[in-house]
């Protein structure tokens, strides 16, 4: 029995000093990120001397050879580039659009979607049917929306809490309005941005066609012209809709995922992967998304690195390239992966700005998120109180498949799509300290997860 007690106490001392241990590490973490931190002035020059970063432009490869040199100079042990060939999509000219209400012509902002086809150089005019659902559409049937522009004005739940409910709850009419207003015979489709203000900038983002569908001209309206719009049909119902836009698609472009990584010290075979992706929409400099969430994962290293912290795993950070419209360089990562024989153990992506920080979201087992239970004392004296079950991120999603635990990173959520995928998404709207404090939070995580695995 005394035996026993003895072993206990011994036990519950040692947790307590590695906890203690852990959490002067942890300080220290937060310390140097907004005490030296990097990850704000190379927003700035990421965002200001670069700028939009649309898969296979000219601004993507820029930001390839410049991230590169970032982490090179920074001395990490390896960096590297992944090759993977992209969709190369452009807008052309900008895009014009108005109302027809009888004599009344009332101009609207309108910005094409991302894979769209042009209208054609007269552009396209036609009556509208204005419908808030893909049933409600169907239900229609063809005698009434042949000739006809669809327009989709489902706007994004005000009453969600947390703003990626309210927008997966409407994204579906971006992604797949155009084909399913086609299948009916349409001219085209318009869309209420995916934004939970009523403001004049239209949202854009990826949509795409299915096969054997014709292929109509699709893009976003604000929503304050969304609300006009819907309101004028009231009025009058046989109003009509005018807009052109010049987009197309081009042949696939090479580019490629930039990779910087700290060898593991006991287990360099076990890899913990962070990461955000390198492309942006090509309206603003991209710098909620996802600049920020890629300057945090370089700044990730950094802080291992000017704190001494040698990790037992190797630690990499990953831009990827062409999350906004194919995941292309998230599917090639995890492929080389699997064809290296490489045993990633984690993944955490920063792909919801650079708010103030919240939690994570874990993708894993019961048991696997159990582990990462007991840290949460160490996190939340700083702030990171959402720790449990939810999404981890689209580039790192493919990873999954072999049985990586993938971590969202969560900041708050409020006004991320105030930003995301306009022309307002530029460097002046990030805090610094938000963004400082977000990439110390990524790091705590990955300190313990390379102490203690999963």
């Amino acid at each position: 029995m005394k035996k026993t007690i003895t072993l206990l106490f011994t036990l519950v001392v040692g947790y307590a000093q590695a906890q203690n241990a852990d959490s002067v590490t942890i300080r220290k973490i937060y310390n140097e990120a907004l005490s030296n931190g990097k990850s704000y002035e190379w927003l700035r020059h990421l965002t200001k001397q670069i700028g939009p970063r649309l898969s296979g432009s000219e601004g993507a490869q820029k930001a390839v050879d410049w991230t590169k040199q970032v982490m090179e100079k920074e001395g990490f042990d390896r960096v590297f580039l992944q090759d993977v060939m992209v969709p190369h999509w452009v807008r052309g000219a900008k895009e014009v659009a108005y109302i027809q209400n009888g004599k009344q012509k009332t101009t609207v902002p309108i910005a094409a979607l991302g894979g769209s086809v042009a209208t054609g150089p007269k552009g396209v005019e036609a009556g509208v049917i204005e419908v808030t659902s893909f049933p409600e559409l169907r239900a229609l049937g063809a005698d009434k929306v042949k000739g006809k522009i669809v327009f989709y004005n489902r706007p994004m739940d005000p009453t969600k809490i947390n703003t990626f409910e309210a927008y997966g709850g409407a994204v579906d009419q971006r992604a797949n309005g155009a084909t399913e207003a086609a299948k009916l015979g349409a001219v085209g489709a318009i869309v209420r941005s995916m934004n939970p203000l009523h403001d004049d900038y239209p949202h854009v983002g990826g949509m795409r066609y299915a096969t054997g569908v014709p292929l109509i001209p699709t893009a976003a309206i604000s929503t304050n012209a969304a609300d006009l719009l819907s309101k004028s049909l009231k009025e009058n119902p046989n109003l009509t809709f005018y807009f052109k836009q010049s987009c197309e698609t081009l042949p696939d472009a090479k580019s490629y995922n930039v990779v910087g990584e700290i060898k593991g010290s006991e287990k360099p075979d076990e890899i913990i992967v962070v990461g955000g992706h390198l492309d942006s929409w090509d309206l603003a400099e991209g710098a909620q998304d996802d600049g920020a969430g890629c300057m945090q994962s370089i700044e990730v290293l950094r802080l291992f690195k000017a704190l001494g912290i040698k990790p037992k795993r190797t630690i990499r950070a990953v831009m990827f390239m062409n999350e906004e419209n194919g995941l292309r360089g998230g599917v090639q990562y995890a492929d080389l992966a699997k064809k290296n024989n490489e045993k990633h153990m984690a993944a955490v992506e920063s792909d919801a700005g650079g708010f103030t920080p919240r939690g994570f979201g874990i993708v894993g087992t019961p048991e696997q998120r159990a582990k990462v239970m007991p840290w949460k004392p160490l996190l939340a004296p700083y702030g990171l109180l959402e720790i449990g079950a939810g999404g981890g991120g689209a580039d790192i999603g493919p990873l999954a498949q072999s049985g990586t635990v993938l971590f969202g990173f969560r900041p708050d959520s409020q006004r991320y799509f105030d930003y995301h995928h306009t022309a307002i998404d530029n460097f002046e709207v990030v805090s610094q300290r938000e963004l400082e404090l977000g990439a110390a939070s990524m790091a705590s995580l990955i300190y313990l997860l390379d102490q203690y695995g999963l």
